[in-house]
């Protein structure tokens, strides 16, 4: 990126109290971590929980910093300083400025499950046709969906962001920064509910649709009632797709799998015909092929094209990677969880088990307020259904697991741990014996923070069933 230091001060307001010549100063990127400062940085002041960036600003300026925004006077620095109510809203206006200077046709993607797997698979697909921008992981709230677009060269042919909410406005808050062209709501579900008050998911998640640029496009799932009720409501000329067989112009059926961990989905694309291979597998994955390939094709990719960025796709880390320990698969799906997501990824998991026993690592799905209980106990339910060997618990809402467990008559034992250690310690002492040479499939799933990871690495420097082999499913 690219901009004159005078434009960022217009734009902010801040022209009566910093003096800066047009075109004196080029910022070429935006940082937040002093780390990060470089000559030509702007280093944006944040005070978080337990480190305030204003204490760092001395240090960004040492490093090549050309100017700080803060929210509060500095003193005895060598470099402009553009004083603002609150950083992160005026981070926010920056990346809308030089949102506006790009000429790349802009994709927003929001949703209760799924969404980075979806953003990242697009970008992947879209670059087959031109250059390509997204969110690095999962940097989607509003300090790490500006800095993304903030990181970008400017004359990228796509821009593909995914938008993440946790409370009321965050959605008005980061669609008036994306402004995008193609509007895309993956889903809806129970997340974040605890901060989003009595208006309900899909509400807040289609307020993006109320940003899109002029001549902007939505693309909604039809397969959730309240969604196509509150899309509609905010932009008439919807257009839809459906995972759930729907007759609509842009639909999607799961096709089986051929070798165990890619799947096959057959795709009509505006009526016509497509079929893909995903580098994931089971019904759940019908929702993100449709999604994506939909958007694709919308932005103009032909069904070879969108094809073809399917079948040399991966997965984003931590999101159903498989490895292989002895005659185990182990599935990492520990970034996140919520009521949507974990009801996914245990059907896929249950069906890449097939017939051989089948383990589950779970922890507490978080922020979900009121419902928490409620949505806890589903599990319980919905598990006792899957018929797991074990289900091993980390975090809070153990009582309505296991209620849930006990009402859908589930004979398997629930092992609440703690520790790593007690972790490798419980499944050597519960594991059906004769399940050891068998192998089977254990996975490892839940909010970020349970730290699921710590279990995961436990078990990897155990010598419970010895060899690895590291592989995508």
């Amino acid at each position: 990126m690219r901009l004159d230091l005078a434009e960022i001060v217009r734009c902010l307001g801040c022209a009566r109290d910093v003096k800066v010549a047009d075109g004196s100063v080029t910022v070429t990127s935006v940082v937040t971590d002093s780390r990060e400062a470089a000559p030509g940085s702007l280093f944006v002041c944040i005070a978080g929980e337990r480190v305030d960036g204003h204490d760092y600003a001395a240090r960004a300026v040492e490093q090549g910093a050309v100017a700080v925004l803060a929210a509060r006077p500095l003193e005895g620095l060598s470099v402009p300083v553009l004083t603002v109510q609150d950083t992160v809203r005026a981070l926010g206006a920056v990346a809308a400025l030089w949102r506006g200077k790009s000429s790349a046709r802009v994709v927003g993607i929001t949703g209760s499950a799924g969404k980075t797997t979806v953003k990242e698979l697009l970008a992947h697909v879209l670059s087959r046709r031109g250059k390509t921008a997204c969110n690095a992981l999962n940097l989607n709230n509003q300090v790490g969906m500006p800095l993304c677009m903030l990181k970008t060269d400017g004359d990228e042919d796509f821009w593909v962001f995914e938008a993440g909410i946790s409370h009321e406005g965050d959605m008005d808050e980061l669609g008036a920064i994306l402004k995008p062209d193609l509007a895309l709501i993956l889903n809806v579900g129970a997340a974040h509910t605890e901060g989003l008050g009595e208006r309900g998911v899909a509400w807040h998640k289609s307020r993006l649709l109320a940003h899109l640029a002029p001549e902007g496009q939505a693309l909604v799932s039809a397969d959730y009632d309240d969604l196509v009720r509150e899309a509609r409501a905010v932009f008439g000329d919807v257009i839809f797709f459906t995972a759930s067989g729907r007759p609509l112009s842009y639909r999607a059926a799961y096709a089986g799998c051929s070798d165990g961990v890619h799947g096959q989905y057959r795709l009509w694309l505006d009526g016509r015909p497509c079929d893909v291979t995903a580098p994931f597998r089971g019904d759940y994955g019908t929702e993100n092929c449709i999604a994506v390939a939909a958007a694709a094709h919308m932005l103009g990719l032909s069904a070879e094209e969108i094809a073809a960025g399917f079948a040399d796709a991966q997965l984003p880390p931590q999101r159903f990677a498989r490895s292989r320990r002895g005659s185990w698969d182990i599935v990492d799906d520990t970034y996140n969880a919520n009521p949507l997501s974990m009801a996914r990824m245990l059907d896929a998991a249950a069906e890449s088990a097939q017939k051989r026993p089948f383990v589950v690592v779970l922890g507490e799905m978080r922020e979900l307020g009121s419902v928490a209980d409620r949505e806890h106990e589903r599990l319980g339910r919905h598990l006792a259904q899957l018929r797991p060997v074990l289900v091993f618990w980390r975090g809070g809402h153990a009582d309505a697991v296991r209620d849930g467990l006990e009402h859908g008559l589930y004979t398997g034992r629930f092992l609440p741990v703690e520790s790593g250690e007690g972790f490798v310690q419980a499944l050597r002492e519960h594991l059906p014996a004769d399940t050891g040479g068998q192998g089977g499939l254990m996975l490892f799933k839940g909010s970020r923070g349970n730290h699921l990871e710590e279990l995961l690495e436990a078990l990897e420097r155990s010598d419970w069933l010895p060899g690895s082999r590291t592989e995508s499913l």
